[in-house]
């Protein structure tokens, strides 16, 4: 898919959030465990991504009660839902000095039209040795979810299913929507916050 920066400015994709605060202790020594023998930006986004992927629980996938938001909250607790994990991917990306984005589909949220839709979020991430974004989602695979981290053809966890009403966002955008992290902030139970008060648009 044809992807567009929000911003032509990498120095934006660089900085540091309050949902990507990757100035926290906690955060900068996973950057330094992570990185301490890579130099190329290539193996240092997958071994990020594999590393959020597949240690960091989804909270849906664990029925999780509590809602996680901040990198360095997910990081702590092991667990978050797919924006909360793309925040923790970020923050390990950017505090690497790799600039790294946030991205968006439109999805059901269950089996069925009629179960409604919600945002699903993941990341974009510009390696300056192959000069181009690389769009990668480390939302956990299970069975039926099969992401990977891949310089060819995307394997994100969620094809996109026109013939429902599903919907891909090209944008690469420099920070969450607000309606994301609002979302995150505002509710304490994960399982409620899952079934009735996902975004479903930007």
């Amino acid at each position: 898919m044809n992807v567009n920066p929000e911003v032509s400015n990498f120095d934006l994709y660089v900085q540091e959030l309050d949902c990507c605060n990757y100035l926290h202790e906690d955060i900068q020594a996973k950057i330094a465990e992570l990185f301490s023998s890579i130099k190329s930006d290539v193996e240092k986004a997958k071994v990020a991504f594999e590393f959020v992927r597949d240690e960091i629980d989804h909270s849906w996938d664990i029925q999780a009660t509590d809602v996680t938001c901040r990198a360095s909250e997910v990081l702590e607790q092991k667990h978050g839902m797919c924006f909360a994990k793309s925040n923790l991917l970020a923050a390990l990306l950017r505090g690497a000095g790799i600039p790294t984005g946030f991205c968006y589909q439109r999805l059901m949220l269950f089996d069925t039209p009629e179960e409604g839709y919600s945002l699903h979020g993941f990341n974009a991430v510009y390696l300056q040795s192959l000069d181009r974004w690389v769009r990668i989602d480390a939302r956990g695979n299970k069975k039926g979810v099969q992401a990977e981290f891949s310089l060819g053809e995307e394997r994100l966890a969620f094809p996109v299913r026109r013939e429902y009403g599903e919907q891909d966002d090209p944008v690469i955008y420099v920070r969450p929507h607000a309606r994301v992290i609002a979302a995150l902030e505002d509710d304490d139970n994960l399982i409620e916050l899952y079934r009735n008060h996902l975004p479903d648009r930007l």
